[in-house]
């Protein structure tokens, strides 16, 4: 099984650039011209949240168009730039996404590693956080099936990544989501989005992880006193790779054309 993991989109309206500078629609083509173009077929995709910039109808609508692209099994989540309600109304076939305003969550059941989506969303808040209610909800799914290989989704990263900015706007009750996925060793891995770079810790008995941007990088930086800025830097993806005899492995792609392909070799001579 292949997952492609999506985050960060930041979708404009229609011919604008998200802090005047990034083309995030034209990222976004970028990204799924890079899908269309591997030379093997992923099984699903989950975008982690910020799937627009603010949350806008306009912003969903051009979403939706961008994401008819693409010829997978599609999951979306909210991130703190968007609305729930908006996004349940752009996309009313996505039945999981619930109805009303309240958390978006939910499992999926159809492939060989289960996934379970959270919603960190704090309305009107650049940090998240779950609440208990919700934290009651994943513990219980949890226990449904404590054999099965699982995947947890949420926006927020549950772990301090020494980028203080955006540790600044994490995730508030990290500690409390640790003791839930602690008690279930069942859990392959923890992925967010957020943080718009490829970071990974040892968090709560298994591996936490963030995904590159589909546009633009935050600034790494780990000084304490870093500003809050971002690089355009190549987009990004991961695609995470499981079979049950491995677990969850993951790779960062970065999207653009590269030379190559080339051969390991020199005529008969193995050049590696």
């Amino acid at each position: 099984m292949i997952l492609v993991q999506l985050t960060d989109l930041h979708i404009k309206p229609p011919g604008r650039r998200a802090y005047r500078e990034v083309d995030t629609a034209a990222c976004l083509d970028a990204v799924i011209d890079d899908l269309q173009a591997l030379p093997f077929r992923p099984d699903v995709v989950l975008l982690t949240g910020d799937l627009t910039d603010a949350g806008l109808e306009e912003e969903y609508a051009l979403l939706r168009q961008k994401l008819a692209r693409i010829d997978l099994p599609l999951f979306l989540m909210p991130g703190n730039h968007d609305l729930r309600a908006n996004l349940r109304a752009a996309f009313p076939e996505h039945a999981y996404l619930g109805v009303g305003d309240g958390p978006v969550h939910y499992t999926v059941e159809t492939f060989p590693l289960r996934l379970i989506a959270l919603d960190s969303v704090v309305p009107g808040e650049g940090g998240g956080a779950l609440g208990a209610e919700q934290l009651a909800w994943l513990d219980a799914r949890l226990s449904e099936q404590p054999q099965r290989p699982t995947l947890v989704a949420l926006h927020h990263a549950p772990f301090v990544t020494g980028i203080g900015h955006m540790d600044e706007i994490g995730l508030a009750d990290a500690a409390a989501l640790a003791e839930v996925i602690g008690r279930h060793p069942q859990v392959e891995r923890v992925v967010a989005g957020h943080l718009h770079r490829p970071i990974q810790a040892r968090w709560a008995g298994t591996l936490a992880s963030t995904a590159p941007s589909t546009a633009h990088q935050v600034t790494l930086d780990l000084r304490a006193e870093a500003p809050s800025t971002f690089f355009l830097e190549p987009p990004g993806y991961q695609l995470h790779w499981f079979t049950p005899a491995t677990g969850v492995i993951s790779h960062t792609a970065t999207v653009g054309r590269w030379p190559g392909p080339f051969p390991f070799f020199d005529g008969d001579t193995l050049i590696d």
